[in-house]
């Protein structure tokens, strides 16, 4: 049975927890935006894109890039936002918007694995995830699944149950 957790709580998202052993004890989640484009892979073109979004005042949160051959591919993740696509393709940029989900774990070894075999024993894939510690209580985790909707309600579930 699942007892509320008392430690940090986040601000914003859906909170969920639970102090039973060997389950995600905390978790926030919610849906974000990610929208992905190609970069040329020179200098500063990194800061002119990124430059858009301060401009309009949308926070980045997330970020992730990698090399191929002589061009960039940047994902930036944000809240649901409509402005930010209509920015991006008044800029000159031709994206991909796709649906992510933004996660809050407790900073531990393990916490990984009891998300993803959660999601795996309910056959949903993660196609792409990144994330970042700060070394303080949480984790934060951006993940693009094969259905979000139901990894939403397969995590509510099992941090319910």
């Amino acid at each position: 049975m699942a007892v509320p957790y008392q430690g940090l709580c986040p601000s914003d998202g859906l909170a969920y927890g639970c102090a039973v052993s060997g389950e995600l004890k905390f978790m926030s989640m919610k849906a974000v935006n990610q929208y992905t484009v190609f970069l040329p892979n020179i200098p500063g073109a990194l800061s002119k894109f990124v430059e858009l979004f301060a401009k309009e005042g949308v926070n980045i949160i997330g970020i992730a890039s990698e090399i191929r051959d002589d061009s960039g591919i940047v994902r930036v993740a944000v809240e649901a936002d409509r402005k930010v696509s209509h920015m991006l393709t008044n800029a000159g940029f031709t994206t991909i918007e796709t649906s992510m989900l933004a996660l809050e774990l407790p900073d531990n070894p393990g916490e990984l694995l009891r998300l993803t075999k959660i999601l795996g024993k309910n056959d949903i894939n993660i196609t792409t995830v990144y994330g970042t510690s700060s070394g303080g209580s949480r984790a934060r985790l951006l993940l693009n699944v094969s259905d979000s909707d139901k990894a939403m309600e397969v995590l509510k579930a099992e941090l319910e149950s």
